[in-house]
């Protein structure tokens, strides 16, 4: 009988995956404290070879299963340096977790609209609506990526379901200085590479500091909790850090407008502690509005990452692209592009990858 071929995706996976593995051995080694070997016997010590032979070959052992362990999650599963990278390309920098402003237009005036010119220069005060602390949003977005383990080499395209949820608490402590309390839940699911299904979860509470005096400037202060699972929900990776970040928002004319800003990620405790490491981030956007309903929106964003363990650094370039449909007040249809370029200090790590899709969302506040 013909023994049957292995699956594409495991085989495929398993290629993949071992330069990763290969390359944390070399992390785990340069971290691992030196130990002097065992003592062998007199008549041994006549061959140094072949104990320092016999000695390494042990060594890489033990470190091998550990760099399986830190990479496969699961029966093949995701490593949990690509989920993370994973969830942060999809990322949108301009609205972070828990961002609803104050509600209004600005100073207490019917925001702009493309058409406002037709009707000659206008200050329409609006009635003051009751503030509503709660946000709640939902989103359903379908990608194309062309690189799904996010490799060096032999990259892997599929069809990714990448649903999410959000419930934000922004109470009032003054009148521009805002609590946040936050949860969202996000999953990523693969056509083929079903083993590469992963989902995210994150818990924020912190501060965030509104200035309208300088160009709307924000400031925010937040713990963060993040727990990245497989799709039954068992962790496999855990973070804990500090988050500081301010933006800026500039507005070109009634209809333009570009934003600055920067995130500082600062964490203080992972599990398991390998993939641990330090973001500090700068992004600049642009948004028109072509008419009342449709708008454009454009980001890039330049990421730094530094790891705790195996002095490892990577740079990363994140492109983001999307044209909105605002079908009304509740939801929106958007076209999404996404871009990703990562250099790392360790060649193996670098990759590339290309993120097309299409999704629904849609929100209320309470």
């Amino acid at each position: 009988m013909t023994k049957p071929a292995p699956s594409p995706s495991a085989k495929s996976i398993h290629c993949e995956y071992w330069p990763v593995a290969k390359e944390f051995l070399l992390d785990a080694k340069a971290a691992a404290p030196q130990k002097r070997p065992p003592f062998m016997g007199t008549r041994s010590s006549n061959r140094p070879g072949s104990i320092a032979a016999f000695v390494c070959s042990l060594f890489w052992l033990a470190l091998m299963s550990e760099a399986v362990a830190q990479v496969a999650i699961g029966p093949v599963g995701p490593g949990a340096i690509q989920s993370q990278n994973r969830a942060d390309i999809l990322r949108n920098p301009a609205a972070p977790l828990g961002t609803a402003p104050p509600s209004g237009g600005e100073g207490g005036y019917v925001q702009a609209s493309p058409n406002d010119n037709d009707l000659g220069e206008q200050q329409i005060l609006q009635r003051k609506e009751e503030y509503l602390p709660f946000t709640f949003s939902a989103s359903t977005p379908v990608y194309y990526t062309s690189n799904v383990a996010l490799v060096n080499h032999g990259a892997q395209d599929d069809v990714m379901f990448a649903p999410g949820l959000v419930l934000t608490y922004q109470p009032h402590l003054t009148s521009t200085l805002y609590a946040e309390i936050g949860v969202a839940q996000q999953w990523f699911i693969y056509g083929r590479f079903s083993d590469l299904n992963f989902a995210s979860f994150d818990a924020i509470v912190g501060l965030a500091y509104y200035m309208p005096q300088f160009h709307n400037l924000t400031l925010r202060a937040r713990y963060d909790y993040n727990s990245l699972t497989d799709t039954s929900f068992d962790q496999f990776f855990s973070n804990n850090s500090i988050i500081l970040s301010g933006a800026v928002p500039f507005r070109i004319d009634r209809v333009q407008q570009i934003g600055i800003g920067f995130d500082v990620q600062l964490s203080f405790a992972a599990d398991p502690e390998g993939p641990r490491r330090n973001d500090y981030s700068f992004w600049a956007g642009y948004s028109v509005n072509l008419t009342r309903h449709f708008s454009i929106d454009a980001t890039a964003r330049l990421a730094v990452r530094d790891y705790h363990v195996g002095s490892r650094t990577d740079v990363s370039e994140i492109l983001s692209l999307s044209a909105n449909y605002r079908i009304n007040q509740w939801f929106t249809v958007s076209l999404l592009t996404s871009f990703s370029w990562n250099q790392s200090d360790r060649d193996v790590f670098d990759y590339s990858v290309a993120d097309i899709g299409a999704g629904i969302s849609g929100g209320f506040q309470f």
